[in-house]
């Protein structure tokens, strides 16, 4: 065969000092978000708006991202678990036995809610005299990135593998006791993030839609969760019990996230 299954066991730190152990996926959080404040000051000051501004925007963004993304996790995926250990839902630990864990279960689509409830309160404190929109049109061209950056932590930790491919092609988890090749579903998505920030950026450069407010955040949602929709084919369920749904569950909280940015796109064009 040309095409081989990779053996795929690497270790999720990248290096200890003392104690202290740096992950990859710790890492690429951090950089995620200053690739989203380098992005996002660039166009503020394309647009004329204080690149100051970007700052606290990304400070909302951080924690609401985080906060978004962990409550996403909870109630989307795995309530039935944290019905009965509610201290454990913001705290990064595991209670019988006492462990520090850090916060393991993060969800995109509570993300993306979190993150649209934090740029309604940074456009009514800190930017009154934009409009909610055309800060979501601006913030969309850096979560693609970040998003991307998020997925490749994934695949550094063997988490959120894809459905076993039946061939020689794929990634064979070692960590996760695995003798077959699966899809790298995060690879997958990471891959597509990226051009969907090209994407992104290119209409933005190159193209008058970013001054109908709406449109960059409307083919952002579109696209992100059209995406999303048909990389849950190759991915394993992240809740057994709803393996042999029709649909699961990230396909069905992408199916509303699709639809509102279809409404976006039409209504920018009918203003």
């Amino acid at each position: 065969m040309i095409i081989q299954a990779i053996n795929w066991n690497p270790s999720p730190i990248l290096f200890e000092i003392g104690p202290i152990a740096i992950r990859y996926y710790s890492l690429m959080f951090v950089i995620a978000f200053l690739l989203g404040i380098f992005v996002e000051k660039k166009l503020y000051k394309n647009d004329g708006v204080s690149e100051e501004l970007v700052d606290s925007l990304f400070i909302y963004a951080a924690i609401s991202i985080l906060l978004g993304a962990r409550l996403g996790d909870v109630f989307f995926y795995s309530w039935d678990y944290y019905k009965d250990h509610l201290v454990e839902i913001l705290l990064p630990i595991k209670l019988n036995p006492f462990r520090f864990t850090g916060f393991q279960g993060l969800a995109s689509h509570g993300a993306t809610i979190g993150m649209i409830v934090a740029m309604f309160i940074f456009q009514k404190k800190k930017l009154p005299q934009k409009s909610i929109l055309w800060i979501l049109d601006r913030v969309v061209l850096a979560i693609p990135i970040g998003g991307a950056l998020v997925r490749i932590g994934n695949l550094m930790n063997s988490e959120i593998v894809g459905k076993y491919t039946g061939s020689d092609y794929g990634f064979i988890f070692q960590r996760l006791g695995e003798t077959a090749p699966r899809h790298p579903a995060q690879l997958y998505e990471a891959i597509s993030y990226v051009l969907l920030f090209f994407v992104l950026w290119y209409i933005y450069w190159k193209t008058d839609k970013r001054k109908k407010e709406g449109y960059l955040f409307g083919v952002f949602m579109i696209l992100l969760w059209t995406i999303r929709f048909f990389i849950e084919y190759v991915k394993e369920a992240q809740e057994a019990g709803r393996a042999d749904w029709v649909l699961n569950t990230g396909q069905w909280l992408s199916i509303p996230m699709v639809l509102v940015g279809v409404y976006f796109v039409y209504r920018s064009f009918k203003k």
